[in-house]
């Protein structure tokens, strides 16, 4: 009895740590992504071009109360980050671009509910349409 008690907990212990390891990136290297929609407080975390960043926002009266940080994926120095606060709207977009031409917008939801990633055609000069 004390055998199969000792064996029941190693194989819950087992479990715990496959379990655990399930939402972890394959590889180190890979960063951690939630592109959204997400509510209030909640993150998106993703990059555009170069850039690594974190969105998340607060409600502000059926407003949402934006805040974006941003820093360069390669810096491990911690030196190039950025904060960025705006109120947007509901239904209203904010543009996120990269140095590189990489554009990302961001859109609060119907009555400050949810942020999300919406798809973004950037025209640049001379472009056919």
């Amino acid at each position: 009895m004390f055998a199969l008690s000792r064996l029941s907990i190693w194989a819950a212990v087992g479990g715990l740590v496959i379990l655990g390891g399930h939402s972890l990136p394959v590889h180190a290297e890979e960063p951690v992504q939630n592109l959204g929609p997400v509510g209030p407080n909640e993150a998106i975390l993703t990059s555009v071009g170069n850039k690594r960043f974190i969105a998340f926002y607060e409600p502000d009266g059926g407003n949402c109360g934006l805040n974006v940080v941003m820093w360069d994926s390669a810096d491990d120095s911690g030196d190039s980050p950025a904060r960025v606060r705006v109120s947007l709207n509901a239904d209203q977009r904010v543009f996120i671009d990269s140095p590189d031409h990489k554009s990302v917008a961001l859109e609060c939801g119907d009555f400050a509910d949810t942020l999300k990633i919406v798809e973004n055609k950037l025209l640049t000069a001379g472009a056919a349409q």
